[in-house]
């Protein structure tokens, strides 16, 4: 019996979705459970699973078109069942937004169709992962010459790293800051980059900001963590980053400061029922910030173990919503690009955001002498309507102090 397969809610917060990429075509066999579309959401591209089993019929959707969430997508069906093309349009009717895509027939036409070539028209769209793509761009690999090894015949970036190898070496070229950019050129925002500048826009009509700045003297922690990481790999253990010594110390400061994690909800606060800390990472195409969760509970090293997991999903494109929620706090840190410090701008639905600039030598006074020491520039942004900022300045310092004892993070070295 011919049943439909709807965009389901893949986060708490989706309402709509954006088709990546469909993995299945016309004819194919699918079981519960199997991965038939990519679905860029407000917060991350996830694989969608079949709720269903049975033979696709129609595919009622089209790649880079959003529908809203229960829109239906995918009609299954028996194997030599003869779906109407009136249950097809029924479909339509009752879901406006998807009725711009023109449904694929099960049936085979009676006679061959010209190609896209004889009529003038692009060719037939290639199936590869977003990330795939931008690699294929990096590298200048021609995607209409490699053969796809993943489902359905998808192109993945091992495929895209195969044909590079596989190129005859080309004389380097005058390096460019972003492949393929001219000047004057209009770009396309992506689902990112729109969810993100719409987010932005929110938190500053909506969140009455203050700020509050401050330099950690982190040289002994600069120490401990060149100790520990020197010692882990004889020992088998995870290299710790500076963000996994900053989330921690932030973590038992909301312990200390729980008003820190509240947002307002009417004539109250509703403090957080958990302490997670969100951690921005860069990604192809914008920025993501998964959580951290029940950092509070993990020493620095279950943190590093954590925080190395969701890099590598966030920037294979593997985030799932539940990595996306329960944020307190985001930490951001631009220290890397040499950035003395900035001014973060506060995720909607969180108190505050710290932003972490580089670590610089600087000459600093001590006992009559002048000593160089490792100073750490941290600007904290508060939502105003939660807290005021004597208990922000008091959350900052206490952060502060944390991380210039290394006794805060009690580690066998």
């Amino acid at each position: 019996m011919a049943r439909e397969v709807r965009l389901p809610q893949l986060g708490q917060t989706m309402e709509e979705g954006t088709i990546v990429n469909c993995l299945v075509k016309v004819g194919d066999e699918v079981k519960k459970g199997d991965c038939v579309f990519e679905i860029e959401t407000d917060k991350a591209t996830l694989e969608m699973e079949s709720p269903a089993e049975g033979f696709v019929k129609y595919i009622l959707v089209e790649t880079d078109q959003t529908l809203p969430v229960g829109a239906p997508i995918l009609v299954l069906g028996d194997k030599d069942e003869q779906v109407p093309q009136s249950f097809v349009d029924s479909l339509k009717a009752a879901a406006p937004a998807a009725a711009a895509a023109e449904a694929a027939p099960a049936a085979p036409a009676a006679e061959p169709k010209p190609t896209a070539k004889e009529e003038g028209r692009p060719a037939e769209r290639i199936k590869a992962s977003p990330r795939a793509k931008k690699l294929a761009e990096q590298l200048g690999v021609d995607l209409t010459k490699v053969t796809g090894t993943g489902p359905a015949g998808r192109i993945t970036e091992q495929d895209i790293r195969e044909a590079a190898a596989s190129k005859p070496a080309k004389p380097a070229a005058a390096p460019v800051s972003e492949p393929g950019l001219k000047p004057g050129a209009k770009l396309p925002l992506n689902r990112i980059q729109k969810i993100t500048g719409e987010r932005m826009v929110q938190s500053k009509h909506e969140i009455p900001c203050f700020y509050l700045s401050v330099k950690a003297d982190v040289t002994d922690l600069v120490r401990l963590r060149a100790k520990l990481n020197r010692a882990s790999p004889s020992k088998g253990r995870m290299k710790v980053a500076y963000n996994d010594f900053i989330i921690r110390a932030v973590a038992m400061g909301l312990e200390k400061f729980p008003i820190m994690t509240g947002q307002l909800a009417g004539d109250s606060i509703r403090l957080a029922e958990a302490i997670g800390i969100g951690l921005a990472i860069s990604v192809p195409g914008g920025l993501v910030a998964p959580i951290v969760k029940d950092v509070n509970k993990k020493d620095v090293r279950q943190i590093a173990r954590d925080t190395k997991g969701l890099v590598e999903k966030a920037r294979s494109n593997k985030l799932a919503p539940t990595d996306l929620e329960g944020g307190c706090i985001t930490v951001s840190n631009l220290g890397a690009f040499e950035i003395e410090s900035f001014i973060p701008i506060v995720v909607p639905g969180q108190c505050s955001i710290l932003g972490i600039g580089q670590i610089s030598e600087t000459c600093v006074p001590r006992d009559g002498n002048i000593m160089v020491r490792k100073l750490m520039s941290m600007v904290l942004s508060i939502d105003h309507k939660v807290t005021n900022g004597s208990y922000a300045a008091q959350f900052l310092d206490y952060v502060r102090k944390l991380l210039e004892d290394t006794a805060t993070f009690s580690l066998e070295s």
